[in-house]
């Protein structure tokens, strides 16, 4: 008998983490009698007296924002990171480290409007969105205590979104974060071993195979990464080598502004609903190192499995053991590129 993946059970490997995730597509078929999320209203006012995003509206720390026409970026009034943390020699006891950790924490409103998200927002204003966030990574790269800056949109209250006012925020830490050093050496390895960065084969060689890309343009491409963990999860790179936003042309500007619209009203269309995700951009950390072996890319995880009220729950062996899918990453691929054919 040979292994057909998209009906037995089979692993596949991560290279970015170096972590595997069980595939199982004969469990599509099982039936479903779990929890069933409410559908988030997609009607807003333009304008929310209540919303403490909103232009000219009080935030909760007292700040007053101002009546804004674009994007808006304040320091979070509630920062997980603090520039002023003392510091702090890591202990070396094996069992109980604790290490300092500076930081400062910024929200990039990306509209004035209430009621818009990213993919009912206009490609000019996307365009701004992405101007920001190069421009945030280039005051980072002066600032000698950040190393690195973590760019993540959650969207939608099953992501733990506290406000549908569409904004994303900026985590910019003296250290390097967990998954992101997992993903640096990865990168690393494979560089020293193939010659090439990681994601620029990889990527070729998605080109080439054509089973899972939803979207390209002349700058960056849409895909599900062959290694999925999450149902509809998908991932966004660039077509040349480009370790970090910095670096971003005019028309790379312009190109990850359509590719970013344009995934997310395929989204949309997936179960005809606000999709849900957590979305994140990873790039080269925010040192004056050289970063060769990385590649920019963006993440995109989002929860729903079967419809607008059916998600995915990382629970039991996943929380456990490892990682686990039903859908395979080709179908998924599939019912996106239909979606993306009704836009």
């Amino acid at each position: 008998m040979t292994l057909d993946l998209e009906v037995h059970p089979h692993k596949r490997f991560n290279p970015l983490t170096g972590e595997w995730v069980l595939v199982s597509p004969h469990r599509t078929q099982r039936p479903w009698q779990g929890k069933q999320e409410q559908t988030e209203s997609a009607s807003r006012p333009s304008y929310d007296p209540g919303c403490y995003l909103c232009p000219g509206n009080q935030r909760h720390g007292g700040q007053q924002n101002p009546v804004y026409a674009d994007t808006f970026v304040f320091t979070n009034d509630f920062s997980a990171l603090l520039p002023d943390t003392p510091a702090l020699v890591e202990n070396p006891d094996d069992l109980f480290r604790v290490a300092s950790e500076k930081g400062i924490c910024k929200v990039i409103c990306f509209s004035p409007r209430h009621d818009l998200s990213v993919p009912n927002m206009t490609q000019e204003a996307v365009e701004l969105v992405v101007d920001v966030w190069k421009n945030e990574y280039e005051q980072f790269l002066l600032n000698p205590e950040i190393s690195y800056v973590q760019i993540f949109e959650n969207k939608g209250a099953i992501m733990g979104c506290s406000n549908p006012h569409p904004h994303c925020q900026v985590w910019a830490s003296s250290g390097i974060p967990s998954i992101v050093a997992l993903e640096q050496e990865n990168q690393r390895k494979y560089r020293e071993k193939h010659g090439v960065p990681m994601l620029v084969d990889y990527l070729a060689r998605e080109l080439e195979q054509q089973d899972r890309l939803i979207y390209r343009n002349e700058e960056f491409v849409v895909l599900v990464p062959f290694w999925a963990v999450w149902p509809f999860e998908t991932v966004i790179l660039p077509r040349q080598h480009c370790p970090s936003m910095d670096s971003f042309t005019i028309g790379q500007v312009r190109g990850f502004a359509d590719a970013y619209r344009k995934l997310t009203q395929a989204y949309d269309r997936v179960f005809e609903c606000e999709f849900p995700y957590t979305a994140g951009i990873h790039q080269a950390p925010a040192t004056n190192a050289i970063h060769d072996d990385w590649q920019l890319h963006m993440h995109f995880y989002p929860p729903l499995l079967r419809s607008a009220t059916v998600r995915k729950f990382m629970v039991g062996y996943e929380m456990l053991a490892s990682a686990q899918r039903d859908i395979t990453a080709e179908k998924a691929a599939g019912v996106l590129r239909q979606a993306m054919s009704r836009l």
